[in-house]
């Protein structure tokens, strides 16, 4: 048996291995498409393009800023953001000044946002205005120095980015009263910037460019250390996967256009959409609410787009809308469905709808993120998270360690390749966890190969649950339900769910009869991102535990 099996069910043109040394660091890759594609359109928000020389002149002046402001290299700067312009232009600001991007969910609590302020060390968070609020109740026990808030209207013409600001502060109360007063506004930062003196640092591909915060198991989120190398690799992986549907495009030099309705703080966004339509010169439609499905419709019905990554709760969101056909889905070449598992209906609907099929992949924060992909040339769902991608490794491992070699039976995922993370952010103790000996990393996730050396995920051997493609992990909700005054003892499980793929069921045992349902949500919805929030919240009188004393989760499913 070969090494790669996988190799034959590549499409035609589908290199088996790329070359991530092409490119020294993200700051040479970005800045070669600043150049080459200088006239043409980047991002477009709210009817306003940005192209790609507005992105290299905005950064560039950003990076002068963040200079002057007597950062460190490889200091951390923290972005909590949705899609918007200012988001991109912030990546290249802090990758070209040398230093390191850490995402933020701009959803996040006053207490997962200190947590993850604290343990990245971050010295500046961009951050915009409608979540400073939260930044406030906080940031005097980080180390944050440095606040930029950015507003909705910030890249708009001037009239229209007033209207808009307007709205979104007086009409929809969507940006709550805060007291930041040493924030410094984002025009204000640029102009500063404009001025300033921009020092080029020298950037190599070992050097730090992401700290992708992952839930963790035992309730602690933890930053996948990514290089510049690791989003590179990943970035020419993805390229040479997605060439077969598009190379005609770009052959006739049409500009391949995709949906960016994934927030770009997730890492399949961030590689996927704002890198890799960096690097070959795409454009990307920034949705910077995709749970309003209908104000997302309307965007889309004014453009033509070629490419799609989308979760399943989004596909199944569109499909199921009564708008869904003012947009045009003639020109949709590529699906990609990431972050969780694609169900068949919605598979199947997607196809009836738009003639495109969803080509589901499979990746981690830890792995850039894209690990394998079903063909982008398939004609049909497979309901498998297809093969390897080029110069990636996979295998299935047993529980004592050996690798599975038997068609068909279980075993973890384990996965080698250029854009596996060079570990966890200053916990060696997990690192060591989910590395193997030869240099593979362990998902955590459970799967088969096939015959076709396709690869089908059956079960997750950690017991967190994917909620809508993020990662919830019981212990983090159990630590946070458990400070709720009444509660003596409580569990978390994930229950299938039609929407979400999974929800969040909460157990609870009372310490005395007042604690009510109604009390624990409160408590959650101050506590949890909404994502976290138990779906379903059932009490006991005892939780089921072995003879140790360690809750049975799957007896509560």
């Amino acid at each position: 048996m070969s090494e790669r099996p996988w190799l034959t069910a590549y499409p035609e043109g589908v290199p088996a291995d790329i070359d991530p040394g092409s490119y020294h660091s993200l700051v040479e890759l970005m800045e070669q498409a600043f150049k080459a594609y200088a006239p043409r359109s980047a991002y477009t928000f709210m009817g306003k393009d940005m192209s790609f020389g507005d992105v290299d002149r905005q950064s560039q002046a950003f990076a002068a800023y963040l200079q002057s402001l007597g950062l460190q290299a490889g200091d951390r700067i923290a972005i909590m953001m949705p899609n918007v312009p200012q988001y991109p232009v912030a990546v290249a600001a802090i990758l070209r000044a040398g230093f390191v991007v850490v995402n933020v969910n701009p959803l996040y609590t006053a207490r997962e946002l200190e947590h993850q302020l604290k343990d990245s060390g971050a010295k500046a968070i961009v951050i915009i205005e409608n979540f400073a609020h939260t930044l406030q109740q906080c940031i005097a026990k980080t180390a944050v120095e440095h606040v930029v808030l950015c507003a909705m209207g910030d890249e708009l013409s001037t009239l229209k980015g007033c209207l808009v600001n307007y709205v979104v502060r007086n009409v929809k109360k969507m940006v709550p009263a805060f007291d930041l007063p040493k924030a410094v506004r984002y025009k204000d930062a640029i102009r500063r910037g404009n001025s300033a003196h921009f020092k080029k640092p020298s950037v190599g591909p070992n050097d730090i460019a992401v700290l992708q915060y992952t839930g963790g198991t035992t309730g602690v989120s933890k930053g996948a250390v990514l290089l510049h190398r690791h989003i590179i690799a990943n970035t020419l992986q993805c390229e040479a996967w997605f060439n077969p549907v598009v190379i005609d495009l770009r052959k006739s030099g049409e500009q391949v256009t995709s949906v960016c309705a994934l927030p770009l703080y997730h890492i399949f966004a961030f590689t996927v959409n704002m890198m890799l339509s960096m690097h070959t010169g795409g454009k990307n439609i920034l949705i910077p609410n995709p749970r309003d499905i209908k104000a997302t419709l309307k965007e889309l019905s004014n453009h033509k787009f070629h490419s799609f990554p989308a979760v399943n709760t989004l596909f199944n969101g569109l499909a199921h809308h009564a708008d869904f056909n003012s947009v045009d889905w003639s020109h949709l070449k590529v699906s990609v469905g990431g972050g969780m598992a694609v169900q068949g209906a919605v598979a199947k609907l997607w196809l009836e709808k738009t003639g495109c099929p969803i080509v589901e992949g499979y990746g981690l924060s830890e792995t850039s993120p894209v690990v394998s992909c079903n063909p982008v040339t398939a004609k049909e769902f497979t309901g498998t998270i297809g093969v390897p991608l080029p110069s990636t490794y996979v295998k299935l491992v047993s529980d004592d360690g050996q690798t599975v070699t038997e068609l068909g039976k279980n075993g973890e995922i384990a996965v080698k390749g250029p854009q596996v993370m060079a570990g966890y952010w200053q916990r060696p103790d997990e690192t060591a966890k989910v590395m193997t000996a030869d240099g593979y990393f362990l998902t955590g996730d459970i799967g088969t190969i096939d015959e076709r050396s396709f690869i089908k995920i059956v079960d997750r051997k950690k017991d967190m649950v994917l909620v809508s493609g993020f990662n919830v992990y019981p212990n983090e909700v159990e630590e946070v339900v458990a400070m709720c005054p009444g509660v003596l003892e409580c569990a978390v499980v994930g229950v299938p769910d039609e929407k979400t793929g999974e929800a969040v069921k909460l157990v609870v045992v009372k310490k005395d009869d007042s604690l009510t349902e109604e009390t624990l949500r409160k408590f959650c919805k101050e506590n949890l991102t909404g994502y976290k929030q138990p779906r379903i919240i059932e009490f006991r009188t005892e939780l089921p535990k072995t003879p140790v004393g360690k809750i049975l989760r799957r007896e509560l499913r």
